[in-house]
């Protein structure tokens, strides 16, 4: 990307609905458009092997994600649904930052919740997000950040933040320093919504739970190879903590009200308040 050719891109990218946090210094809005590829899609570098593992695997699929979610998660119309009733805001136009958000399927219902929000998706892997730009595409109110959250800073101040089916690939202590994070994030009164999956606190319940799924995801009338390989990506790439747990590391972190709104087996909706 040449600064001069592109000089639009750089004052798009540093605008107030652009790629680029607000706040920063024109020097690193050069670095960062440089990073930008012209796409509308802010990269940062990636530096955690394991959450590079990740990013490879939904780089993948990425094209063919959406049409394969309601035929490995059970429920999903009322485990999104939940969230979304969990994201509640006095005002009709709040900020909101989507960690994990891949193609937007959440942001997506957020916005059909919000229509005046103001929305930044933030995810691993730049080819899910380029599928979110064609679902958000002229809509100047959402932007796009492909980082490893696990490590970066978050990008911003926000009144909700929500994840669906993302976090559970960190490490335990990644999830415990996101979640502080991201109470560090919210403009005060703000909400924390995770769309999620937690591990049972006992062996067997676990087995059953994994029970559970397989034969939901066995009778579903989709492609073998492809519902054998999302399973792979879950007995690969998942990183389960325990419901209890995360109440715990939400608590710890200094959010109040912490609590489950949805649950069915491994998938759980937390909210949280700052």
């Amino acid at each position: 990307m040449q600064l001069g050719r592109d000089a639009a891109c750089l004052f798009r990218c540093m605008g107030s609905v652009g790629r680029i946090p607000a706040g920063t210094s024109l020097l690193k809005g050069v670095i960062l458009c440089f990073l930008c590829k012209g796409n509308g899609i802010m990269v940062w570098p990636f530096q955690h092997p394991f959450m590079e593992n990740v990013r490879e695997a939904f780089d993948a699929i990425a094209s063919g994600y959406d049409r394969q979610r309601r035929f490995v998660i059970p429920q999903m119309e009322e485990f999104y649904e939940a969230a979304v009733w969990a994201a509640a805001w006095p005002g009709e136009s709040p900020s909101i930052l989507d960690i994990g958000a891949g193609t937007g399927l959440l942001s997506a219902f957020l916005l059909e919740k919000y229509p005046r929000a103001t929305l930044t998706l933030l995810d691993i892997s730049e080819k899910m997000l380029e599928v979110a730009t064609e679902r958000f595409a002229g809509n100047p109110r959402v932007r796009f950040v492909a980082a490893d959250y696990s490590r970066e800073e978050l990008p911003g101040r926000y009144d909700l933040v929500c994840s669906a089916l993302s976090i559970h690939h960190l490490e335990n202590g990644d999830k415990r320093r996101l979640f502080r994070r991201i109470f560090e994030a919210l403009n005060s009164g703000g909400l924390f919504v995770n769309a999620d999956q937690a591990e049972a606190q006992s062996e067997w319940l676990s087995r059953r739970n994994i029970e559970y799924r397989d034969a939901f995801v066995s009778a579903s009338p989709f492609p073998r190879d492809e519902l054998r390989a999302a399973m792979t990506r879950r007995d690969t790439l998942d990183r389960n903590a325990t419901l209890l747990d995360q109440i715990s590391w939400l608590s710890e972190a200094g959010f109040s009200g912490v609590d489950v709104v949805y649950k069915n087996r491994t998938f759980c909706v937390f909210v949280g308040r700052r």
